[in-house]
């Protein structure tokens, strides 16, 4: 007999970012969905400033019906660094400039615990329980371990959006941001196991979420919130991402931080390698870089396991039919209950 398995609970580190917010919305279609439980979610200084992303994490979260669900504010840190925030990308409010159009909220970012002490509450009251997703700056996984050293030990896992080995970076010629942001972090973080799962520029790089693509999932119900957001946040960051030349003149923009999603849940489109990644903390150019041993020869240890191919078709296929997914719950009971009539008249 097959005993199933536990659904997974998970921390969703994060600083919203439009490939932030599709991220979030995807997590929520599968927690909706009833294949994973998410514990908390801990937003950080990066995309924009530690205030908006706690607002706009909080937004996303009401607006999706999840209102509950704790949110921490982040330890300001990475933002000491030399590296100006990604406003310029993602907006001013991280949310195309959106966030105006979201549910207000009934959270206090100055009431909020912070983010670094969720975490290690939630791992120490759960050891060997919670899987922790960093799509943002390493901030608040590296304050947590300061903090309290050995945590990070307590997770499940840690999956990392981040890096860039055998392509450029997205910040500086060699870097990429969510690692160079806060470079100490993540040498911190890196140093903290030797089973970090990462995703890296390697293959995020091919994930191109087009408009056609959020049209496509604002089908099943235009006049949903989640729709709505989801078409006019695309609109937006397809004009940046086409500015910033990052899809070589495709229309739409990279969904990075949701790779990260498919490691656990559709693990059959990602590809990974063994090694010891190291992270350049001192580099004048290089500050930032990620890297691995890839000369032949004898190595010994490890502390991570890095995608280094992507089935993009079919990851981008699923992501799309989840969000379906939840805006159709989005839907009206009544409109529900029409549809499921359709479909049956249909048989």
């Amino acid at each position: 007999m097959i005993t199933p398995k536990a659904k997974p609970k998970i921390i969703l580190d994060t600083d919203p970012g439009g490939d932030d917010s599709f991220a979030l919305l995807w997590l929520l279609s599968l927690v909706k969905q009833g294949f994973t439980e998410l514990v908390a979610v801990t937003t950080v200084d990066g995309n924009v400033h530690a205030r908006y992303t706690f607002a706009g994490a909080s937004k996303l979260l009401k607006l999706a019906g999840f209102p509950s669900i704790e949110v921490g504010k982040g330890v300001i840190g990475g933002s000491e660094s030399d590296l100006e925030d990604a406003g310029g990308i993602h907006g001013a409010d991280g949310m195309g400039n959106l966030s105006h159009t979201l549910p207000e909220i009934d959270v206090s970012y100055e009431d909020a615990a912070y983010s670094d002490d969720i975490l290690i509450e939630k791992l120490q009251a759960n050891p060997g329980e919670v899987v922790v997703i960093a799509i943002a700056p390493l901030t608040n996984l590296a304050s947590a371990e300061k903090k309290c050293p050995g945590i990070l030990k307590n997770a499940k896992e840690i999956i990392i959006m981040g890096g860039a080995f055998k392509v450029p970076g997205n910040i500086r010629p060699e870097a990429e941001f969510n690692i160079a942001y806060d470079v100490e972090a993540a040498a911190t973080v890196f140093a903290s196991r030797d089973d970090i799962v990462v995703i890296p520029l390697d293959v995020t790089k091919q994930l191109i979420f087009t408009n056609e693509m959020a049209k496509q999932v604002s089908q099943i119900n235009p006049e949903s919130g989640i729709s709505k957001f989801i078409v006019s946040l695309c609109e937006f960051m397809t004009k940046t991402a086409l500015a910033f030349r990052e899809t070589q003149g495709k229309q739409g923009f990279l969904v990075h931080d949701a790779a990260t999603l498919a490691y656990l849940f559709y693990p059959e489109t990602l590809l990974f390698r063994r090694a010891d990644v190291m992270i350049e903390t001192k580099g004048e150019w290089t500050r930032g870089k990620t890297l691995f041993d890839r000369r032949n020869k004898t190595k010994f240890g490890a502390n991570a396991w890095v995608a280094m191919e992507v089935d993009s078709v079919n990851l981008l296929a699923v992501m799309i039919e989840d969000l379906k997914v939840l805006i159709s719950l989005d839907l009206d009971p009544r409109l529900l209950e029409e549809v499921g009539d359709l479909g049956s008249s249909l048989l």
